[in-house]
């Protein structure tokens, strides 16, 4: 079954260590990421950081990338293709060896999150036998199969997409509200109070799950729809 992983490693022992200890307030997010052999990664990531200027030399600086070329430029972020030469054995290991997907990858404060897809969960193990063996710390935050229910797929419970679900139906997102909170918890049989938790928790459990690292991505996201 399909499972899909999230978890953290330190930048130190993937990609990236020295820009991101050089310049703290910087943030990477990959866009796509390949492998371009068995030595080096080729990732193309978006970066916000103080000044272009500034994020060029610090790469170019940087023991763990080659070949740095300036794709975008945004104003107050930059897309760049690079290579990655050095500590790669872990995204190497997923992409080849466990035949997985890495839908996410943030850098951020010393450290990568990640939120890497499975086709299988034994593939998974595949993984953490390869950090145990070599000393890697991948430190996993979620580990969710992903079944044929549609809250599965979601992080969802089967009570927050029901009540998700539910409110959509009735326009109680709709602006101005068709429906009050007091009318969707009578038409789901549930008090006023119990309603109103399960659509924070459910709402709370979607922008984790789509957003991965918070309202960081949240405006980087918002602002490049705008362009």
């Amino acid at each position: 079954m399909p499972t899909l992983v999230t978890g953290t490693v330190p930048a130190d022992q993937l990609a990236l260590s020295h820009t991101l200890e050089s310049l703290p307030d910087l943030l990477f997010e990959v866009e796509r990421i390949v492998s371009s052999g068995e030595d080096a990664l080729m990732p193309l990531l978006w970066v916000r950081g103080p000044s272009r200027e500034r994020v060029e030399a610090t790469l170019e600086e940087d023991p763990t990338v080659d070949n740095v070329e300036l794709v975008g430029d945004f104003t107050d972020e930059w897309l760049f293709q690079m290579e990655w030469i050095d500590h790669v054995d872990l995204l190497v290991q997923m992409i080849t060896n466990s035949e997985a997907t890495v839908l996410d990858a943030v850098g951020q404060e010393g450290q990568w999150k990640l939120r890497v897809l499975y086709p299988e969960r034994e593939l998974f193990s595949k993984t953490h036998e390869f950090c145990e063996d070599h000393g890697l710390d991948f430190d996993v935050t979620t580990i969710r199969e992903l079944e044929g229910e549609p809250a599965g797929r979601y992080g969802l419970t089967n009570d927050q997409y029901e009540v998700l679900a539910e409110a959509a139906r009735m326009g109680y997102f709709e602006v101005p509200r068709e429906v009050s909170l007091e009318e969707l918890a009578e038409e789901l049989g549930v008090s006023h109070q119990a309603a109103s938790e399960r659509i924070r928790r459910a709402t709370n459990a979607l922008v984790e799950d789509a957003l991965f690292v918070g309202l960081n991505e949240y405006d980087r996201s918002e602002e490049r729809s705008t362009r």
